[in-house]
């Protein structure tokens, strides 16, 4: 199989959706892989790196798309890269559709068969080995950003994440326990701030309380309790996710009026929508915005400001996945390895995920046999 790599056109986005050793792996098994120029260039790899790596160099996009079987990708294809797709073609990469329907009406469009990082399940049909490392990227950097954030000429608090002695730490309020709200408490508590975790499942609850062992509040979520925590944070990390689905607005415009003026509120959410009703994408190069004097951070791409960690981390996740399409085909490698399945989003025209049909009102239809 052929295989396209296009360089990421989004803003600010540095990754790209095969390194040099990938390649080396897709060439050994056989494959031929076809690079744009300069794809790698934001973290330091060269044309000549994946030359040596089996790759060829193509000399744009259009090439790319024209003549691929499989377009692996990083992040969503933008309009133009859309509207290069053609019908049978595969591109494996992360969609956000449920935030997206102008996106995925154009996917639908162009009869490509769209396959998603992000709704790629385990066995167990719950964890999300594509998403998980990109979650753990986001979760670590939102405390990171958000410190940053709250320094006062930044529009904060003006609040030191850690304190200092004789001073209280900042308050740091995480909205779900799962990878990116766990990594986000792992890199607050370990800075020193006074750390709630607001989580619903009994389960994950027992694990946090286990793990964090008195270094952090683990508080059963539910409007009431949000609404007071809020009310005494410096720093809220948004981090719940329904995969494939829109993300619940937890945090309403009412609530902002109550908090201190300077929170920050970094949202990792924003790409399935955002989980407060306050929120929309931001980019890197304008990363926040302010509404009723809380700090917003709305990046659809955080792990894009760390593009040599993310783009290796993603990668060692993805490779087996886009090995077994490119061996085995779609419809082989969907049906055979346990949870590939799930990630099918879009296929001849249609929505093939539950979720992503329901968030974008359209027709779901069963994936094929």
């Amino acid at each position: 199989m052929l295989i396209g790599v296009p360089k990421e056109i989004k803003t600010l986005e540095h990754r790209v959706g095969l390194v040099p050793s990938s390649v080396k792996e897709f060439v050994r098994h056989g494959h031929e892989v076809l690079i744009e120029t300069g794809a790698g260039a934001g973290i330091n790899f060269t044309d000549a790196h994946y030359q040596e790596a089996g790759a060829k160099i193509a000399a744009s996009a259009s090439d790319i798309f024209a003549k691929a079987d499989m377009i692996v990708k990083v992040k969503e294809p933008q309009p133009q890269e859309c509207a290069m797709l053609r019908e049978g073609q595969i591109i494996f990469t992360y969609l956000h559709l449920a935030a997206d329907k102008p996106q995925a009406e154009a996917l639908m469009k162009s009869g490509a068969v769209c396959i998603a990082y992000e709704t790629v399940t385990d066995a167990d049909g719950r964890s999300l080995p594509l998403l998980q490392p990109m979650s753990e990227i986001a979760g670590r950097l939102s405390i990171q950003v958000g410190g940053y954030h709250l320094m006062k000429h930044q529009g904060g608090t003006g609040r030191l994440i850690g304190g200092v002695p004789g001073v209280k730490p900042a308050e740091v309020l995480i909205l779900g326990g799962g990878v990116a709200g766990f990594h986000a408490a792992q890199m607050a508590t370990g800075l020193g701030a006074n750390v709630t975790i607001l989580e619903r499942n009994n389960d994950r609850m027992r694990f946090l309380d286990d793990y964090f062992h008195g270094r952090a509040n683990i508080i059963y979520s539910n409007a009431d309790t949000l609404e007071r925590a809020a009310q005494h944070s410096d720093l809220i990390v948004g981090a719940v996710l329904i995969p494939g689905a829109s993300a619940p607005r937890l945090i309403t415009k009412d609530m902002l009026k109550t908090m201190i003026p300077g929170t920050v509120f970094v949202d990792i959410a924003i790409d399935q929508g955002g989980c407060a009703e306050t929120s929309h994408a931001t980019t890197h190069d304008d990363p926040t915005y302010v509404v009723d004097k809380v700090v917003h951070y709305c990046v659809a791409n955080m792990p894009g400001a760390v593009p040599l960690t993310s783009a290796l981390a993603l990668n060692h996740s993805v490779l087996p996945y886009a090995l077994a399409l490119a061996s085995r085909g779609w419809k082989q490698a969907l049906a055979e390895v346990p949870g590939f399945a799930a990630g099918l989003n879009v296929y001849n025209g249609g929505i093939t995920h539950e979720a992503v049909a329901e968030a974008l009102d359209l027709p779901f239809i069963a994936m094929p046999q």
